[in-house]
């Protein structure tokens, strides 16, 4: 049976698979002169231009295992290819080095000013997000007044007409970046046309690197869930650039819709299909949550903006040789567990989160989410920051800001922990507030006390108390200590034949171990 299948991009037209049968690889074409008769095939690859693409899910190259990672169980073969299936997608940036002017648009006032922030912080992270990409480097800065940011150009006739004589008179200029969130694509293409070189926005680059970077199925759907905007505002301005208008695009397919309606219909299927997707590795995760709740491990949830130092912090909290940091940015994107013992010998589980960016593009932000609601599971938060970064203020307020908007409990939010990190970068800092930590996670600075306040933290959330208890040495009552609680310390009595063993229970273990042992 004949179905339609299709990965819509731009420049890119659908139309029809065999279902069960690998299609071969298509050129990129213009829209057929007879749609209806066209043979599409999904592009195969998933990653970035740096030699990853169209190899599918790789292995984690720092050793991590991701919570993602451990619910994927076998499927149903069929279940199995129509997930790969729905991950094959087109580079969204061109392969190998680019040298890349970047352009930022200042808006000094009105509506479009951002606030707390200062023009070359915003120039800062944008280059920091340019040269995450491998092989490209910013040769150019330009940081640009404009009056009109609404407007389909964005700058004014004069400023653009500077603007253009500049990277046309540029040689060594292969790409520009203009640091806005979302470019309209009539917008990308009439600047293509006036600086003859191809040009990006953040969303692109941000969404790239989230491709990049993501390892487990569920984290690659997010990212293909992330990109649906972007393949229908592509689709519908390719489709007016040709001289169709909406539903009465010339096109006519044999079902009496037009061209258009067609990929629209397709880009809907395509965006349930991944949504069922996630929802059954979701189910997964649920009940793998489930079964750690059971075990009674802690959860100690690590977040922070992006490059805050987490996975350092969490490398040097666990121990965990298999962890290598990356300084760069969104270097974590898959949910991220690693044991590690605190004072008192209590096991505890570390999660590494997503970073957070100010001016994520939103279908980011909505993609992700979910993953996010994993940190609402947690019994503690840990805020990392980097202090000595310049805007450090304004990223606390990006991250608080978004964690309120995942609707986390309470007391869960009232009990995070603040930890101020790099401060082996500040010569002489102390910090301000008085239940915050200053810690140089890279350096191994302020972890005891760190270490100390997360314990005591954990005691008060999971309702867990020190007890020693006396326990006949010939029973089982000390195998079962050992597995169902933190043994502290046993002082064997053996004229008694008991032993006063020092435990860490929570309240719940402890009423089992009364019902199972009673007197």
């Amino acid at each position: 049976m004949w179905a339609l299948r299709a990965a819509v991009r731009g420049g890119t037209w659908l139309s029809r698979a065999v279902r069960g049968c690998r299609p071969p690889r298509a050129a990129l074409l213009p829209p057929p002169p007879h749609p209806e008769r066209a043979v599409a095939a999904l592009r195969g690859g998933l990653g970035c231009s740096d030699g990853r693409e169209g190899r599918g899910r790789s292995p984690r190259a720092d050793g991590r295992r991701s919570l993602a990672d451990a619910e994927e169980e076998p499927e149903d073969a069929e279940e199995d290819e129509d997930e790969e299936e729905l991950l094959r997608t087109d580079p969204l940036l061109p392969a190998g080095a680019q040298r890349v002017c970047l352009v930022h648009p200042e808006v000094k006032w009105g509506r479009g000013k951002p606030q707390g922030t200062r023009a070359e912080w915003q120039v800062a992270e944008a280059r920091a997000l340019v040269c995450t990409l491998d092989g490209w480097s910013v040769v150019d800065t330009m940081v640009v007044p404009t009056k009109t940011p609404d407007k389909k150009l964005i700058f004014g006739r004069g400023t653009l007409e500077q603007l253009t004589e500049r990277i046309r008179g540029s040689p060594e200029i292969t790409a520009v970046f203009l640091n806005v969130e979302r470019l309209a694509t009539p917008t990308k293409r009439d600047l293509e046309a006036a600086w003859h070189v191809p040009l990006f926005d953040r969303f692109t680059v941000v969404l790239h690197i989230f491709r990049c970077n993501a390892r487990t199925k569920e984290a690659r759907l997010q990212v293909a869930l992330a990109e649906l905007p972007l393949l229908r505002s592509h689709l519908k301005s390719n489709i007016a650039h040709l001289g169709g208008r909406g539903r009465s695009s010339c096109y006519t397919m044999g079902s009496g819709e037009s061209f258009l309606q067609v990929q629209q219909r397709l880009l809907r299927d395509r965006e349930a299909k991944i949504q069922k997707a996630l929802e059954r590795l979701r189910r997964k995760r649920r009940l793998l949550g489930q079964q750690r709740r059971r075990r009674e491990f802690p959860v100690v949830s690590v977040v922070g903006y992006t490059n805050c130092g987490k996975t350092t912090l969490i490398k040097a909290l666990t121990g965990d040789a298999a962890i290598q940091p990356r300084d760069q940015l969104f270097a974590t994107l898959d949910i991220t567990a690693h044991a590690g013992r605190l004072p008192s010998a209590l096991t505890v589980l570390y999660v590494d989160t997503i970073g957070f960016l100010s001016q994520l593009p939103h279908s980011l932000v909505e993609s992700f989410s979910a993953t996010l609601q994993d940190v609402a599971h947690s019994d503690l938060i840990v805020h990392v920051r980097d202090m000595s970064h310049p805007e450090t203020e304004l990223q606390k307020a990006s991250v608080l800001s978004a964690l309120r908007g995942l609707g986390l409990p309470h007391t869960l939010l009232e009990s995070m922990v603040e930890v101020h990190n790099k401060v082996d970068l500040v010569p002489g800092y102390t910090p301000a507030e008085p239940d915050v930590l200053a810690v140089s996670a890279l350096l191994g600075l302020g972890l005891d006390e760190l270490m100390a306040r997360v314990e005591d933290a954990i005691l008060r959330a999971t309702g867990r108390r020190t007890l020693t208890l006396r326990v006949r040495l010939a029973g089982p009552q000390l195998s079962w200590l050992h597995q169902e609680a933190t043994v502290q310390a046993v002082d064997v009595i053996p004229e008694a034949g008991t032993a006063d063993v020092k435990v860490i229970i929570s309240d719940s273990a402890y009423g089992r171990f009364r019902k199972l042992f009673p007197g």
